[in-house]
C-alpha cells in the first residue's frame, strides 16, 4: 500500500455502489491518483467493499450513504466527505432512475420518483458541492450527467426525459452561478447515449441500437470515462453539455427509432 498523498484531488461520484457507469467513472478517477468517495443508496454495502479494496491499494477511498431525494442526508454526506478529506475538487453526479411508463399510466408518483433522484438529488448534490468549491482557493469541478435523447425522446419516457432536459438546464445555470463567484469553479454535463446496453435485449435488438449510431458502434464504458475526464480536467470548458452518442444526436437512421436503452 502506497502513503496517502495530503494533496491527492478529491473526487465524490453519486451512484457508484453498483457497476454501472458510476463505478466505472470512480474507478478512472481512483486510478488517476484522486481520492475517490463512492456514494451509494440501496447499494451501499458493494460500495463499503469497493472502498476496502481500494483503500488497501491506494489511494485512500472512503464509502457513503444517502437517499439524494432528501437535503438533510445531502448535506449530512457532504460534511462527513469534508471532515474526512477537508475538500471535494470533483463531483460526478452519475445517480439516476430510468423507468418506462406509459402516458395513460403516468400519475403524480412516477412524476415525482424521476424528478426527485434524477433533477433534484443532482441540484442537491451540485449545490453542497459548489457552496464548498466557491470557497476553496483552487474552487472545483462539478460533472452531471443528462441523457442525449432529451433532444429527440421516445415514448414512454416522458417522466425521465423531463427529468433529464432539466440536468442540462441546472447545469449551465450552476456554471453561472459558481464561476461568477469563483471563475475556478465549472460546471458541465455528459449526455450519454448507447454505451451499456440492457442485458435483456436480444443479439438483434443489440444490432439495431448499434446501427441508430452514425458510427455504427456500441460506445462502451469507456467512451464516458473519457468525457468525464475530459470536462473535469480542461480548465476552459464550463456550461458544456456533451453528448457521448456516437452521432445519434444528429443522425436518425430512415424509419428508425430508438427502442431499447443505454441502461
Amino acid at each position: 500500500m502506497t502513503a496517502p498523498d495530503p494533496a491527492a484531488p478529491v473526487a465524490l461520484v453519486t451512484g457508484s455502489g453498483r457497476r454501472r457507469l458510476g463505478y466505472h467513472v470512480a474507478l478512472a478517477l481512483h486510478r488517476r491518483g484522486y481520492r475517490v468517495a463512492l456514494h451509494a443508496h440501496a447499494h451501499y454495502p458493494q460500495a463499503q467493499q469497493t472502498a476496502l479494496v481500494w483503500q488497501a491499494e491506494g489511494p485512500p477511498a472512503l464509502a457513503l450513504q444517502a437517499d439524494l431525494r432528501r437535503g438533510e442526508q445531502v448535506e449530512r454526506m457532504f460534511q462527513q466527505l469534508l471532515e474526512h478529506w477537508g475538500r471535494i475538487d470533483l463531483l460526478v453526479n452519475t445517480a439516476a432512475v430510468w423507468e418506462s411508463v406509459p402516458l395513460e399510466r403516468l400519475d403524480e408518483g412516477a412524476i415525482r420518483h424521476h424528478w426527485e433522484v434524477n433533477t433534484l438529488g443532482t441540484f442537491l448534490c451540485a449545490l453542497a458541492a459548489g457552496r464548498q468549491m466557491v470557497r476553496q482557493a483552487e474552487g472545483g469541478v462539478i460533472v452531471n450527467f443528462g441523457d442525449w435523447a432529451t433532444v429527440r425522446p421516445y415514448r414512454h419516457h416522458a417522466a425521465y426525459f423531463a427529468s433529464k432536459g432539466a440536468v442540462e438546464a441546472l447545469t449551465r445555470s450552476l456554471a453561472v452561478e459558481l464561476g461568477t463567484r469563483n471563475p475556478r469553479v465549472r460546471v458541465n454535463a455528459v449526455l450519454p447515449g448507447p454505451v451499456l446496453l440492457p442485458e435483456h435485449l436480444s443479439p438483434e435488438e443489440k444490432q439495431r441500437v448499434i446501427d441508430s449510431t452514425l458510427l455504427r458502434r456500441q460506445g462502451g464504458t469507456e467512451a464516458v470515462v473519457q468525457a468525464v475526464l475530459a470536462l473535469a480536467e480542461n480548465p476552459f470548458l464550463t456550461g458544456v453539455c456533451l453528448p457521448v452518442d456516437g452521432g445519434r444526436t444528429i443522425y436518425c437512421p430512415e424509419g428508425g427509432e430508438q427502442k431499447a436503452r443505454k441502461t
